[in-house]
């Protein structure tokens, strides 16, 4: 805001407006189907949360259990629990605070977490994480990071310290680096509020999946038979509780004490599971919305009595989804190769494949490069992606594709602090840096689009004193000698002009652009 004493600029006023009209397009853009469904994952999130929770509970409760039995063997263990729960609490708390600080900066102080209203609003997550206004962001990857080295530190296992690192991980992807992002800008800048709740409750069930993890890694150093048998407990462990339509759903069902002379009977939903499975169910998502997983696990006693442990989860199909933007500008431009970002989330890079409807698609690395022919037609990106092992449709995005702008003709020359500038004529100009200048060039006037122009001729017309016009031809791009030695001839303030300036792009179109007046300094 400015201050009494100094009012804003036209130009501050230019980018205010700006600015209002991007948070008002991207507002636009934010699908209310998209967010409907972060909702829908952010309620299988909580029911997964609250399930690892109660799974905690039971091994803190056969760890106290042991503890009394024991304290002299299973001390060390119970007090090593102990911090497990005190830091796993005070992560999962953190982050419960910069949501509701979150929600409460979208909808005022009778915020409610369960029911946000200002959903779509890109501009409350930004304020209470990202600098100037905010410091969350970088706190809370401070948090996550110490709280990864304490959970790690308790584990032997290498392969589920490799999932805990990943889960808490704070590195920029390389996407992000190049980019100049840091992880909490590539987080939470520009993302509505629903995204963000979401993004932290995957969080949150993170800390209490690391947990758990941790936990069963202490119950495993210290003798914990006896309760073992004594607190048998199906559990059913999926690869992932939010799948993509038309990938699959897998989970392992287990007890959590097995005995391998024997194997139990598993019925999910009604039916039983092939002892061949070896425990692993597996269906095929093709419908979105929440489904269910329960049942229950018959293990026969050595005194032949059989007995039922009950297990209940659920699973969440979404929509598959693809991030597809141009890095250029929101357009496609006729005759040039314009470069394309596109990517699919949880799918690799060489598993991507994309097609056009108007031109020309090629890959280079990571960027796709787009050459679309006609304009005014409209040039759709089709996206595919191998998702358990098929190839599958996953977006369809529309571009509207233009001819490329003018160019203008410059005289390049080089100032007194070796900066290369280019002259637009209409001012004075030094004659020496006119003698100097080879010839002239043709550029599009815009930051943005660095497209070649090749300058195929131009006119220089020149009055003099009886009013008569000489007109002489360039060679090429470069000044010909008559041009050169009539130019030599001019006093201060005298001026000709540069017209008839022919260029081709690499649209292959032959253009003739407006004439240039030149001033002699």
């Amino acid at each position: 805001m400015p201050s009494s004493n100094a009012p804003e600029t036209p130009r501050q006023r230019m980018i205010g407006l700006m600015y209002i009209m991007l948070l008002c397009m991207l507002a636009l853009n934010v699908s209310s189907d998209v967010l409907g469904g972060f909702e829908l994952v952010e309620d299988s999130l909580l029911r997964s949360t609250h399930n690892s929770s109660v799974q905690n509970e039971s091994l803190y409760d056969d760890l106290y259990s042991s503890y009394k039995q024991n304290p002299e063997k299973s001390g060390e263990w119970y007090q090593r629990a102990q911090e497990v729960k005190h830091y796993a609490d005070s992560m999962y708390n953190y982050v419960e605070q910069i949501k509701w600080e979150i929600v409460r900066k979208a909808d005022g102080k009778k915020a409610d977490i369960h029911n946000v209203i200002k959903r779509e609003d890109v501009n409350a997550t930004a304020f209470v994480m990202l600098p100037p206004t905010g410091k969350k962001g970088r706190e809370l990857a401070q948090e996550m990071e110490a709280f990864r080295e304490k959970m790690v530190s308790m584990m032997g296992d290498t392969l589920k310290q490799r999932i805990i690192l990943d889960n808490f991980s704070t590195t920029p992807s390389h996407k992000d680096k190049i980019q100049g992002k840091d992880w909490e800008t590539a987080m939470f800048d520009n993302m509505p509020v629903s995204a963000v709740i979401t993004m932290l409750s995957k969080l949150q069930n993170d800390v209490r999946h690391a947990e758990g993890e941790v936990l069963y890694t202490l119950t495993k150093n210290i003798d914990v038979g006896d309760f073992r048998v004594n607190r048998i407990k199906a559990y059913v462990i999926p690869n992932s509780q939010n799948i993509v339509r038309g990938g699959s759903y897998r989970a392992n069902i287990i007890l959590s004490a097995e005995d391998s002379t024997q194997r139990p009977q598993i019925y999910v939903n009604g039916e039983a599971l092939p002892a061949n499975q070896n425990g692993l169910f597996e269906v095929y998502a093709n419908r979105v919305g929440t489904f269910p997983v329960a049942g229950h696990i018959e293990l026969q006693h050595g005194d032949g009595s059989k007995r039922r442990y009950e297990f209940s989860e659920e699973f969440t199909v979404v929509e598959p989804t693809a991030t597809v933007s141009n890095i250029m500008m929101n357009v496609l431009y006729a005759g040039i190769e314009n470069e394309l970002s596109i990517s699919v989330p949880g799918v690799a890079s060489q598993d991507i494949s994309a097609s056009i409807n108007n031109g020309r698609l090629t890959r280079a690395g990571n960027v796709w490069r787009a050459l679309p022919t006609e304009v005014g037609k409209e040039c759709v990106v089709s996206v595919n992606a191998i998702m358990d092992g098929r190839s599958q449709q996953v977006a369809r995005v529309p571009f509207r594709v233009r001819p490329l702008p003018e160019p203008r003709a410059f005289i390049e020359y080089t100032d007194e602090n070796n900066i290369t500038r280019k002259y637009r004529g209409g001012e004075p100009f030094s004659k020496v840096r006119i003698m100097e200048a080879p010839g002239i060039i043709a550029a599009l006037d815009d930051d943005l689009l660095d497209v070649p122009f090749n300058v195929l001729s131009f006119e220089t017309l020149i009055y003099d004193s009886m009013g008569n016009t000489n007109v002489e031809i360039s060679e090429g791009a470069s000044f010909s000698n008559r041009q050169k030695s009539q130019i030599r001839r001019l006093t201060r303030g005298q001026r000709f002009f540069i017209a008839r300036i022919k260029v081709v792009g690499p649209d292959k179109i032959e253009q003739t652009l407006s004439p240039m007046e030149i001033i002699i300094n």
